[in-house]
């Protein structure tokens, strides 16, 4: 883990929260290069009532656009979960050098807990580094669902 990545997981963390008032499920993201965030990006799937707006896919097209380029070389992702296998293939298609990420996804994790992108022959390969503050970017999760079980929990009762 370099330094910097408790800086920008908490950057990415403040995104996730972001999501969170808007009733997104909690997942933020940002993308450094040279030392700087270029963009960032949360869930907006409800908001735009689409499917592809995960967080790394909303901060990859700001990315390239604040770059004038699909090709991210010399940035790296932060997002506060590990990306989907969707988020994964954009990674790799975007050049990517790094990846970090906070809690694990035991049910969609393409970087480990599903199974491993990085393991087949890709045109691209990039670094990951899992874990980085992990109870913090679970817990936003955690509570969250839970918040919105009580919420239907509530709903079912009225009914």
């Amino acid at each position: 883990m370099i330094k910097d990545d408790i800086y920008f997981m908490k950057q990415a963390l403040k995104r996730a929260k972001n999501a969170e008032k808007y009733g997104e499920v909690p997942i933020g993201a940002v993308i450094v290069k040279d030392g700087k965030i270029i963009a960032s990006g949360r869930n907006m799937r409800e908001l735009k009532r689409n499917a592809l707006h995960h967080a790394e896919i909303v901060a990859i097209d700001r990315a390239c656009k604040k770059l004038n380029a699909w090709r991210l070389i010399g940035c790296t992702l932060y997002v506060t979960m590990e990306p989907c296998p969707m988020c994964a293939g954009a990674i790799v298609n975007s050049r990517i050098e790094r990846v970090v990420f906070g809690c694990y996804d035991k049910k969609a994790g393409a970087m480990g807990s599903v199974f491993d992108i990085s393991e087949y022959p890709l045109n691209h390969k990039y670094e990951i580094s899992g874990g980085v503050l992990e109870e913090e970017c679970a817990k936003i999760l955690s509570d969250f669902f839970l918040k919105l079980r009580q919420k239907q929990k509530g709903q079912k009762n009225e009914n």
